[in-house]
């Protein structure tokens, strides 16, 4: 056969890729490639050291007779295929949840022959999802889950509750609460924050809890040191856990806020002027630490206060784990069992919470164990916000200046007035100095107030904005205390 007559090897290439694999593009423009028949999709532009798509593409033309191609001939075929896949639908590729057709959603196990559990109305079970219902898509982060266990009887739930040191029942349902609301793909869920006294096992809870959900291979580690970096690993994984935190600096704060909640990062393209990459996300998180410091009210609002104890008994780590391992399938089974029920649990959402997807989860978990999720959920509200006020001297100095307010009298003045009135019941008659961080203007006292807005509003002092003829005011009052026989109980 003359040269002529040979098929160039590109050509070879993307014949035999469009006939073994199915390619698409996703919203941001990002084209995968997903072997026939299976749900692991791979992006085809990934130069990594293991299972890109390049390498399975060379290993599929060799073994089945090919040849072995050069780079550029694979080059320009992945060149070919990326651009015809532009035609092609739109399709959302997933990390370890997912949500499926007919109200049910799949938790990816890891494994190689693509088989996931499927969470549906009636029950679970274990299948490999259809290509067109999930995408997966696999990182060095995705580790592997061992199959669940059936007909576990709910004793996987005591299992892991026996490992772990949690000081009280509020918290050991507040941490199942949490578990359940990492497998829906569309429910945000506050941040559980691990603390307690040295010794307390708060990073060994810590991986317990986020190996349920993503494998044995999973590990906690230091937050990094820039945003940049956090996203990437955000993006990379689903469970994001950040062990011996001790301080929270504000833009790790704010970033903390937009992983739980959702947000969308854009940065330009490496080598061009103009292309932009769009990384969309929203994570659950896990943090462990013994104190971090002042908390910020936003932030607040987005943790789960998880206390432990000091063990009685002390055991060796290969011990602890060799069990740990072993339970496993049982506790993820138990898990999936409970899930299944408490989504059938129909229950009214409180509207008073700031996550308020997760506060109805606590209250299905109520409707179908009683366990009292809600209640604690509350508690642990209540305290960060006695946290907060207690870090913040503005928030005090509020709080004393409303105390002198008489229920329901609206007090209106410029931020300029109230920085005035506020800095002089701070000083007092002694003029002590004012602290650091001190709004030293009427619209830095704006802010402030804005950001302290919840957290005062808990306590009963309402703030709010308002124009007049005159100009802007800020408006202060003090809610009107119940009789005693309408008071809410205390929690």
């Amino acid at each position: 056969m003359s040269d002529d007559d040979k098929t160039p090897a590109r050509e070879v290439i993307a014949d035999y890729a469009q006939q073994h694999f199915r390619y698409f593009r996703t919203a941001d423009g990002t084209v995968f490639a997903q072997k026939n028949g299976h749900p692991v999709a791979r992006p085809i532009r990934s130069q990594g050291t293991s299972g890109s798509h390049r390498q399975e593409l060379m290993v599929g033309l060799f073994h089945d007779g090919h040849g072995v191609f050069n780079g550029t001939a694979l080059k320009e075929a992945l060149d070919l295929i990326e651009a015809l896949a532009m035609d092609e639908d739109v399709q959302t590729v997933h990390i370890r949840v997912a949500p499926g057709f007919d109200g049910a959603t799949w938790l990816d196990l890891g494994r190689s022959d693509g088989k996931s559990v499927r969470i549906h109305p009636t029950g679970w079970d274990i299948a490999i999802p259809d290509t067109r219902e999930v995408c997966w898509r696999r990182t060095q982060l995705t580790g592997e889950l061992p199959p669940p266990a059936k007909d576990t009887d709910g004793k996987g739930i005591d299992l892991l509750l026996r490992l772990c040191n949690f000081a009280s029942a509020e918290t050991e349902c507040l941490a199942i609460a949490w578990l359940i609301g990492c497998l829906g793909p569309s429910v945000p869920v506050p941040a559980p924050f691990l603390t307690g006294p040295q010794g307390a096992g708060k990073s060994t809870g810590g991986r317990m809890l986020v190996r349920i959900i993503e494998g044995m291979s999973c590990d906690l580690r230091r937050a990094p040191k820039d945003e940049e970096n956090l996203i990437a690993a955000v993006a990379a994984g689903w469970v994001t856990a950040l062990d011996n935190l001790s301080h929270l600096a504000p833009d790790l704060s704010d970033l903390m806020c937009c992983i739980v909640t959702g947000a969308e990062t854009i940065k330009r393209a490496l080598y061009t002027d103009g292309d932009v990459v769009r990384a969309r996300y929203r994570r659950p998180m896990l943090l462990t630490g013994i104190d971090v410091g002042v908390i910020r009210p936003d932030l607040a609002e987005r943790l789960l206060p998880l206390r432990l104890e000091r063990p009685r008994l002390r055991r060796t780590e290969a011990e602890l784990w060799a069990e740990f391992e072993e339970v496993l399938p049982v506790v993820l089974g138990s898990l999936l069992d409970l899930t299944v029920k408490v989504r059938a649990a129909e229950a009214e959402t409180p509207t008073d919470l700031r996550m308020a997807d997760f506060a109805h989860l606590c209250a299905q978990l109520d409707a179908a164990t009683g366990l009292g999720a809600l209640n604690a959920y509350r508690t642990c509200l209540d305290d960060l916000n006695d946290d907060v006020i207690e870090g913040d001297l503005l928030a005090q100095t509020v709080l004393k200046h409303a105390a002198s307010i008489d229920p329901g009298v609206e007090i209106r003045m410029t931020s300029s007035e109230w920085l005035h009135c506020l800095t002089g019941l701070y000083t007092g008659d002694d003029f002590r100095p004012l602290p650091k961080g001190w709004p030293t203007t009427g619209k830095v006292l704006s802010d402030r107030l804005k950001r302290l807005q919840p957290t005062l509003a808990a306590r009963g002092v309402l703030i709010d904005w308002g124009r007049t003829k005159e100009g802007r005011y800020i408006e202060m009052t003090r809610r009107p205390t119940p009789p005693p026989h309408q008071q809410e109980p205390i929690l």
